[in-house]
């Protein structure tokens, strides 16, 4: 029992520790029950499994929702003071809202097996987290008068679309409305997701450059970010009225923007730290994801909608090569920095990185490739079971830091 309690003790010692812990090990169910549903309908293993909602939407929204926003989640409450000089998130909030989005991702997955009432439930639990989550961030953003508050701005607004996102997929399973869900699986990027990962780039990426690289020159021009965020708004507003063939209007500045960035901020150097590496490689993702987006576009228009030239290669490209890697990259230096441990990225985990990147490798060539179109099903299962032992080798590497004390004796 004692064990126990200092575990407990530990994991809410600081934010980031128990939203961690429940990313980490939902990641790995998430996507062991994808590659499971993968192999039931692709090999010999069975036909398909029979869920009380289509798996395709169970997947979109678990990675989406149930996956990334316990990383960011933790990632803002232990950054925001810091950006700000504002208080502290308190125990209170961030164990509330860890234990509130654990219990819906629960529910999400028993009612998928029994009954779709029990997954509405578990979504409207998730949305209660997520806005004890949002009121705790914008009352430190509130109170922290006089300080640069531009990033923080930002995710605050992402994260109020990230909630409208849920709330729209909460009413898409009350009204079978595709309009709701629509809304739900695109604001969950492009309102969502892109604009926090992007915003957390630009604040954060130069900065950890210029702490290791000796003569490095931080690049962080703000009318830049205005102008990639303008352009990831304008991709899901075309998204969302359903006009693809006119995204590469706000794909190409947003691509030639990331891949300038890239370079100023230092790609090549990088390589000298492996700390450092993963997160510039996860960022140049980005560029070839909006390159890959804007190219499918113009396919579109050429063939006035009749040509899907790279199929989800494009999103595949942005979530597994740029938000997965960018999460195992950050949680990475996170969970090291904040346990006392040095600031070292050990061969194991570049290793686990590097698998990242196969499977966003192998999951593009499965729609980039005609030559290997047959095999597109086969590959899609390769590709979910590389990120899937990839991911679980990270947690068994990362999740016992979470419950232990630092090891410099400092708390937190």
């Amino acid at each position: 029992m004692d064990k126990q309690l200092t575990a407990w003790h530990h994991l809410e010692a600081a934010p980031h520790r128990s939203l961690f812990l429940v990313g980490a090990l939902q990641g790995v169910v998430t996507l062991l029950w994808w590659v499971f549903d993968l192999a039931g309908r692709y090999t010999f293993l069975g036909t398909a499994s029979v869920w009380t909602i289509g798996p395709t939407w169970a997947h979109a929204f678990l990675m989406v929702y149930g996956f990334f926003p316990f990383f960011i989640l933790g990632f803002l409450f232990t950054t925001y003071p810091n950006w700000m000089n504002g208080e502290k998130i308190k125990a209170r909030d961030y164990v509330a809202t860890c234990i509130l989005m654990a219990c819906g991702v629960m529910l999400f997955y028993g009612g998928m097996l029994a009954d779709k009432t029990i997954v509405m439930a578990g979504v409207a639990t998730m949305l209660a987290g997520w806005g004890v989550a949002a009121y705790a961030l914008l009352r430190v953003l509130l109170k922290a008068s006089g300080q640069d508050r531009r990033h923080a701005l930002v995710t605050s607004v992402a994260l109020l679309m990230g909630w409208l996102g849920v709330a729209a997929y909460l009413l898409w399973l009350l009204t079978d409305s595709w309009i709701m869900l629509n809304f739900s699986r695109n604001a969950g990027i492009w309102f969502f997701l892109l604009p926090i990962v992007l915003t957390v780039s630009h604040r954060m990426i130069p900065f950890f450059s210029s702490r290791v690289l000796d003569n490095y020159v931080l690049v962080r021009p703000y009318w830049m970010l205005w102008v990639m965020l303008g352009c990831v708004v304008t991709h899901g507003v075309l998204q969302l009225a359903e006009l693809p063939a006119y995204l590469w209007i706000a794909d190409f500045p947003l691509a030639v923007c990331a891949l300038y960035l890239s370079y100023r901020w230092g790609f090549l150097r990088s390589f000298r730290v492996s700390l450092l590496a993963v997160l510039h490689i996860s960022f140049a993702w980005l560029g070839v994801a909006m390159l890959l987006y804007g190219a499918q576009s113009l396919a579109l228009m050429w063939t006035q909608g009749q040509l899907m030239i790279l199929g989800l290669a494009p999103l595949h490209a942005l979530a597994i090569g740029y938000f997965a890697s960018m999460v195992l990259g950050m949680a990475s230096r996170v969970t090291l920095g904040h346990s006392g441990r040095p600031l070292e990225l050990d061969y194991f985990t570049w290793v686990l990185f590097i698998g990242f990147q196969a499977a966003a490798l192998i999951r593009i060539l499965a729609d980039i490739i005609p030559a290997v179109l047959q095999l597109g099903p086969m590959l899609y299962l390769i590709a979910g079971f590389v990120w899937l032992v990839c991911f679980t080798f990270w947690a068994i590497r990362y999740v016992p830091v979470y419950w232990r004390k630092r090891v410099d004796g400092k708390p937190g």
